[in-house]
């Protein structure tokens, strides 16, 4: 049931996401329609010096941009709102995952795994927020690295280039908890594939 509940609580967060991409996609569209009226952009005159609607520009195709730019900043506003509220909603049913086995992992904290790296900031809205990661989460396993095979950043780098669009397994300790998620790394509105810095830890 609470398994269900994240799934439900992430695809949510995923359709707002897209939702928020398309009107970012419609707005750089109006956008471009202004600049081909003379560059008039949102705030440009539209009538003469004489107080005559200007004849070097559709007067009509710039009030309707401009109109319908304005509805989707609102819009725009109204969906990275609901976007931070799942982003919550969904960090905090993560938070209350604890399973019963996982204590039998870590059995006692020496004998606990050593972590390797650790997150240092999660963008919001990208695979990695959606997946569950949060800053302060340090690494035990992503993919195929774990503490014995990592050598440097670039071992997950490599993992991430060749799981595009493809869960990767990741567990992370997080308040002494261990925690497993799934990552999907693939191209979003922010820079790289998963949206989040990682450092390595001192060995």
């Amino acid at each position: 049931m609470a398994a269900s509940c994240r799934e439900n609580a992430r695809e949510n967060v995923k359709q707002l996401i897209q939702r928020k991409d398309n009107i970012e996609a419609e707005i750089k569209e109006l956008y471009e329609v202004l600049d081909s009226q003379r560059g008039v952009g949102m705030q440009g005159p539209l009538i003469d010096n004489e107080g005559y609607p200007r004849s070097d520009i559709d007067v009509y195709t710039v009030r309707t941009a401009r109109n319908k730019i304005i509805c989707l900043q609102n819009d725009h506003k109204d969906l990275m709102k609901q976007i931070e509220q799942g982003l919550h909603v969904l960090h905090g049913q993560e938070r209350q995952v604890i399973s019963r086995n996982q204590e039998e992992k870590m059995e006692t904290d020496s004998a606990r795994p050593r972590p390797f790296a650790k997150i240092d900031t999660v963008s919001p809205g990208s695979p990695a927020a959606i997946g569950g990661l949060v800053s302060g989460d340090t690494l035990l396993k992503f993919g195929s690295v774990t503490t014995e095979n990592f050598r440097s950043l670039q071992n997950i780098a490599e993992v991430v280039q060749h799981s595009q669009r493809r869960p990767v397994s990741v567990t992370v300790i997080r308040n002494k908890e261990l925690i497993h998620l799934g990552i999907t790394p693939q191209p979003w509105s922010g820079r790289g594939l998963i949206g989040c810095n990682i450092v390595p830890l001192s060995s």
